[in-house]
């Protein structure tokens, strides 16, 4: 997701629910928690991971820096030269301004490949960029159902381990998640924080909507 903003996460003070919804409508509600915000945790519904906040300064410094996109990291080979003239005059030359938002959402950012792939890439009708976004939204849309099974129970692994690892029966909750194993999962985790568990089903097993405190 290029738009850091539009982000869905789940914050949690310790067993219960703050709140659920866009990153920066969590943010704000954990930096309005007087009292409570160094003992809230949260997570990134997408993923399951803790997202860090950085919460110093006002509202607007908030959101501003949650508006931010994630840090650029540079790579070890650039195109050679006649392969970035090739970029020239299409949809694809480097603008000369660098200031403001990417338009249509696009985020700049270094690419690491090897040589060949990079003068493949610039051969390719529209460019080399054009041709990498349409490479990965076929693969987003060629993902089978045992990769996105399998990224929903990392997903609630990466929660469980983070809140819930030293409440009873963890250790066989995760072996039912990794099983596929609904039934024994919701078996194994019946004795948790009602929250806990209503939003670890969610992120398995796509269980339950959105929720707010």
């Amino acid at each position: 997701m290029s738009d850091p903003t539009l982000k869905t996460c789940t914050a949690f003070v310790r067993d219960r629910l703050l709140l659920s919804g866009p990153l920066p409508d969590v943010a704000l509600a954990v930096r309005q928690s007087t009292g409570v915000a160094d003992m809230v945790l949260v997570f990134d519904d997408a993923t399951g991971r803790i997202v860090d906040l950085d919460l110093r300064g006002s509202d607007a410094d908030i959101l501003e820096r949650i508006s931010q996109p994630p840090t650029t990291y540079a790579g070890r080979y650039r195109p050679k030269i006649d392969a970035v003239s090739a970029l020239q005059g299409s949809d694809e030359a480097p603008s000369q301004k660098t200031r403001g938002r990417p338009k249509l959402g696009v985020v700049a950012r270094e690419v690491t490949l090897l040589p060949r792939q990079w003068e493949w890439l610039t051969d390719q009708p529209g460019g080399a960029s054009a041709t990498l976004r349409r490479l990965v939204d076929e693969a987003r849309k060629a993902a089978n159902p045992r990769q996105q099974r399998r990224a929903a129970q990392d997903a609630a692994y990466q929660f469980m381990q983070a809140i819930a690892g030293d409440l009873p029966g963890y250790e066989d909750a995760t072996r039912a998640l990794f099983a596929d194993d609904r039934s024994s999962l919701e078996q194994r985790i019946a004795a948790w924080p009602e929250d806990i568990r209503t939003y670890a089903l969610r992120l398995a097993f796509g269980a339950g909507e959105n929720q707010s405190a």
